[in-house]
């Protein structure tokens, strides 16, 4: 008889799939209630409330799956439980629609002034000039970020006659077409949107994402929508921008530190609140658990599950076989994500020489997770990157060749996007690490890791005398520097890595030298 331990509230009907089965027990208790019994549980499911830490698995040494019913993992000490070979899952897909059909009631009542109104009739009053909004029929929607939410969400709009704009570094013009959607630059969608809605992963590109600089490019009377995650809107940005008028409104779900306590947008009547109800609807919570339930039970009976926040068990003699180069993989894919900053419809990867002889497929799946890791709202890794990849309409391939050419073994990664096409080749050499020997056509050597600035320009006399003088002057010191060219004053690239990582003012001033063409920052 298997053992699950259900340690929050659930659905019981989200739980059928369990209950059903004669072969399993299910204990719908706190772990507190059975502190005695904890050695006995194969399974564990949890909500939010219930704190998986080490302790706790260390008191579980039968368990042998954790169950998320929700997309966040904050609760769980994942790296604790891939040490000690519990598998942890969660439920991407449950919340979707809840969320889409959130964040479009906060827009309806935003430009409605329902809540407002609402509070006004409930007074005893009844002053209709005192609440005229505007409708949404024949608006410009401004959608950044184009997962399965930002999906949802554009197909709700488009029913209501408004004009849908996005914003999304993987969103291909023909998925977009097929779609219905107008797929634009960040600026484009900020000038023409005349009501925003952020649908994005808070990672380090998108915290602030909407300050006081992007802010400043919007339309006077923007509307703006944060049903996603805190801190993608800087909050103390925001309130500037409604003080002064420029944003006729604004919906939150959720804050930077929730709750928010005394926060001054709560004094604006101009902002409406939910406390993160994005997911709080009956079907979501059965949603949740039955994929959860399903997920477990499938894991249970031996079949692989898709829904993994950590690396399924491989054997010793495998991992430590592949270890080197699933790690150059994912900083290969990390690099290439941050370079290509457009729409990508492919990636082909060839593997040669002694690494072509190996398992790969962890290896790719490392290399995806690590490109789709910095754009993607849900969890990506290794287990779910492929079905991912698929879901954004990037197709990708493996390649082998046993001749490694100068090199005992090379990974060669190759990206195509709707404009351009990206290539980069790493290595492995033992006792030396992981090196990126080629570079979008240029030979060079350096390590994918810490802070990167890459520059890409005419190769002229003095051109890495005044990057370093700039660099210098504003106290950022070059651990080093690698430099690579096609030709005697042709184009030109330098790779340096930095000690700090650089603000978007220096990036600015860096990209206003004469003869500089590119600038990136990579964070590895």
């Amino acid at each position: 008889m298997v053992r699950i331990l259900v340690s929050d509230a659930m659905s019981e009907e989200g739980l059928a799939p369990l209950l059903a089965d004669p072969t399993i027990e299910v204990v719908q208790k706190k772990v507190t209630e059975v502190e005695n019994e904890l050695d006995t549980f194969d399974a564990l499911l949890v909500r939010s409330a219930t704190k998986v830490t080490e302790q706790l698995l260390q008191n579980m040494p039968n368990l042998k799956i954790v169950g998320r019913a929700g997309v966040g993992v904050d609760n769980i000490d994942v790296d604790a439980a891939t040490r000690y070979g519990v598998v942890v899952i969660n439920a991407p897909n449950g919340n979707t629609i809840s969320t889409a059909e959130h964040t479009f009631a906060m827009m309806a009542s935003l430009v409605r002034r329902i809540p407002q109104a609402h509070i006004s009739v409930k007074s005893r009053e009844w002053n209709r000039s005192a609440f005229v909004g505007v409708e949404l029929f024949g608006k410009h929607l401004g959608i950044i970020g184009f997962g399965r939410i930002g999906s949802e969400v554009a197909k709700r709009a488009r029913a209501f006659g408004m004009h849908v704009h996005v914003y999304d570094p993987f969103l291909t013009k023909a998925r977009a077409e097929k779609i219905g959607v107008d797929v634009c630059t960040l600026d484009e969608l900020l000038a023409q949107a005349d009501i925003i809605t952020v649908h994005t992963p808070l990672t380090k590109e998108t915290k602030g994402l909407l300050g006081q600089k992007n802010l400043a490019k919007t339309k006077k009377g923007v509307y703006l929508i944060n049903c996603a995650r805190g801190g993608i809107i800087d909050e103390q940005a925001l309130v500037s921008f409604l003080e002064n008028g420029h944003v006729a409104g604004v919906a939150l779900d959720v804050f930077e530190q929730e709750p928010p306590g005394d926060h001054p947008l709560l004094s604006f009547d101009n902002v409406i609140v939910t406390p993160h109800l994005g997911a709080s609807t009956i079907e979501a919570q059965v949603n949740v658990a039955t994929q959860v339930a399903e997920e477990v039970l499938k894991f249970l009976q031996g079949k692989p599950v898709t829904s993994s926040i950590n690396l399924p068990t491989l054997s010793k003699d495998v991992y430590e076989k592949i270890q080197a180069f699933y790690t150059l993989a994912r900083k290969m894919g990390i690099v290439a994500s941050q370079y290509m900053s457009e729409p990508v419809q492919e990636i082909a990867i060839t593997y040669s020489g002694s690494v072509a002889d190996l398992e790969t497929t962890f290896i790719t799946r490392s290399l995806l997770a690590g490109f789709l890791k910095p754009r993607v709202a849900s969890t990506v890794n290794e287990v779910n990157a492929a079905m991912i990849a698929k879901e954004r309409g990037i197709a990708f391939s493996e390649k082998f060749s046993a001749n490694g050419n100068d090199y005992n073994n090379s990974i060669t990664l190759t990206v195509y996007g709707e404009n351009k096409t990206f290539t980069m080749k790493g290595t492995h050499i033992a006792h030396y690490g992981d090196r990126i020997v080629h570079f979008n056509g240029f030979a060079i050597d350096f390590a994918p890791e810490g802070h990167l600035l890459y520059i890409q320009h005419h190769d002229k006399p003095g051109m890495i005398g005044k990057v370093g003088n700039i660099l210098g002057d504003h106290q950022v010191n070059i651990a080093t520097m690698q430099v690579g060219r096609q030709e005697a004053g042709g184009k030109a690239i330098m790779m340096l890595s930095l000690d700090k990582p650089l603000d978007d003012a220096l990036v600015e001033i860096l990209e206003k030298i004469d003869d500089i063409d590119v600038v990136k920052r990579l964070e590895v």
